[in-house]
């Protein structure tokens, strides 16, 4: 379960990204988050993911702050960011080695959730070529192969969807309910409202750093959609 506890994060422009924001993750949830452009919604995730120090609040992860055990913490996470930022001079599959290091994914494990997922992201045949080579979307599916071969307890990820073709698409909805129907949990961002709609069990919106709504998404929309919810609560 995460737990993030009053939030507030300030950049040093003074612009306040997040204030007070607490909202509750439990295990098994697929939770969308949603907001316009500069709302907050990744600068929430780094924090979660301690790439952003924050002002005051905390964030635990079953019941430790991330604060006091980042490394602990980040152990039991994955994250994908909306860019992909990958050591260009490797191949995939060495990437990916990498990660499992990381993680201490035994190799026999590894192999299978590598070529498992390699297969339903539609890259086992491009492994062995390097990084350098690929498409935006080639490295946003090399990413998620690794995010997902450990098998995090919280997989975070922000707009994980931009660039993947239809297939992995697909794919990548499918992986993320696998995941929460085996204990474990994905907070991510996106701006495809339908997907959040459909996919997630439950949703957060924020609005210029505040949590405006949050819960089930069946409280959350009522007798509406989605669309409608953000349009009325952005004003239009």
């Amino acid at each position: 379960m995460l737990e993030i506890k009053n939030l507030t994060k300030t950049y040093p422009n003074g612009k306040k990204a997040v204030s007070n924001l607490s909202m509750t993750i439990e295990d098994g949830d697929l939770f969308g988050f949603i907001g316009k452009n500069g709302a907050g919604k990744t600068t929430t995730l780094k924090a979660c993911l301690t790439i952003h120090d924050f002002d005051s609040g905390d964030i635990l992860l079953n019941g430790i702050s991330i604060k006091t055990a980042p490394t602990e913490c980040k152990r039991k996470m994955a994250y994908v960011p909306d860019s992909p930022i990958l050591e260009t001079y490797l191949t995939g599959l060495q990437y990916l080695n990498f990660i499992c290091d990381i993680y201490g994914v035994p190799t026999h494990t590894r192999k299978k959730r590598i070529y498992d997922l390699s297969e339903r992201l539609g890259m086992s045949d491009k492994l062995n070529d390097l990084i350098s080579s690929y498409s935006h979307g080639m490295k946003q599916k090399i990413t998620l192969i690794g995010a997902f071969a450990h098998a995090p307890l919280l997989l975070v990820l922000d707009e994980p969807f931009v660039g993947l073709d239809p297939e992995a698409f697909i794919q990548l909805k499918y992986l993320m309910k696998e995941l929460c129907s085996s204990g474990g949990s994905v907070l991510f961002s996106s701006h495809i409202l339908d997907v959040v709609e459909k996919t997630c069990n439950k949703i957060g919106i924020i609005q210029d750093g505040k949590l405006i709504r949050s819960g089930s998404t069946k409280e959350i929309l009522g007798t509406s959609d989605l669309e409608d919810v953000f349009m009325e609560i952005n004003g239009k």
